[in-house]
């Protein structure tokens, strides 16, 4: 049921992108990078070719060249993810092909198009998956020349880029590589999102009954410290515990009613590695 849940969340994922790709970026000729843009580049030259039926050759290219230069570090969500993004792109170019941009203004089409795009990308990578594609040749640059990640995934963002200034002009370029910083900069912030968890540290005196709160009913671990209080100089117990923000606002709601005067403090965490979260 967990990897049905897995491949839904990435399918949705993969949706969003092509959305923000087929409505905003692609009718306003904004090749941001990518095989995507690598894609739209081509379909520019030879119209006759779909931008998804290049997406689909050139993901097939770029699989083959990574299992033989990289081995078998693509799993079948990257694979999954790729195909099913190449296929919907198809289906919106073949179905609901949108001529024209869906707004005039160029920068309003970048912006919203990236947003859309990144948002999707990041429930993407959020599921341990990616869209293929220049992750790829970033891969193999890794490798190879000892380039890191993502100095070489903007250089080969950067090629693309350099070649839509060839085939739709120095201004939409211009913007496709300000996309192209936009893009990383949203993947980062949507991951960060998804991936946010809370520090809780409470000063109770009802501490029995919160810790066994969390460990029963939130199913979470916790810290108990002894420590003493500045002004009344009495020992007191803090509890410490780390948990989602849908766990938090349970526990903030039985604080309240079990211990109204209790003192909780509460800060975000970007990342938590260990038992019950990342690994």
């Amino acid at each position: 049921m967990s990897h049905f849940k897995d491949y839904l969340i990435t399918s949705i994922g993969a949706l969003i992108v092509a959305i923000g790709i087929c409505f905003f970026l692609i009718p306003a000729d904004l090749a941001t990078g990518g095989i995507t843009g690598l894609a739209m580049i081509i379909n520019n030259l030879f119209p006759v070719i779909s931008i998804g039926q290049v997406l689909l050759v050139l993901n097939i290219i770029l699989f083959i060249v990574g299992f033989i230069t990289i081995g078998k570090a693509f799993g079948a969500k990257t694979i999954y993810a790729s195909f099913l993004l190449s296929g919907i792109i198809y289906l919106f170019d073949t179905f609901i092909k949108i001529e024209q941009p869906l707004v005039d203004d160029l920068f309003v089409n970048l912006i919203v198009g990236i947003l859309i795009q990144g948002i999707g990308l990041g429930i993407v990578f959020n599921q341990d998956a990616s869209t293929g594609g220049t992750d790829i040749i970033a891969k193999v640059l890794n490798k190879y020349f000892n380039l890191e990640i993502g100095k070489a995934l903007l250089m080969a963002d950067f090629v693309v880029v350099s070649l839509a200034a060839y085939s739709f002009g120095i201004e939409l370029a211009i913007y496709a590589f300000l996309g192209i910083i936009m893009n990383g900069l949203i993947i980062d912030t949507a991951i960060e999102g998804f991936n946010l968890k809370v520090s809780v540290s409470i000063i109770s005196k009802e501490t029995d009954a919160i810790q066994k709160f969390i460990v029963d009913k939130l199913e979470r671990g916790a810290t108990i410290y002894t420590a003493k209080g500045a002004y009344t100089m009495r020992d007191k117990e803090i509890v410490t515990s780390v948990m989602d923000k849908k766990e938090f606002i349970k526990l903030k709601t039985y604080i309240k009613q079990l211990d109204p005067d209790a003192f909780v403090m509460i800060s975000n965490v970007r990342e938590v590695l260990g038992e019950g979260f990342y690994r």
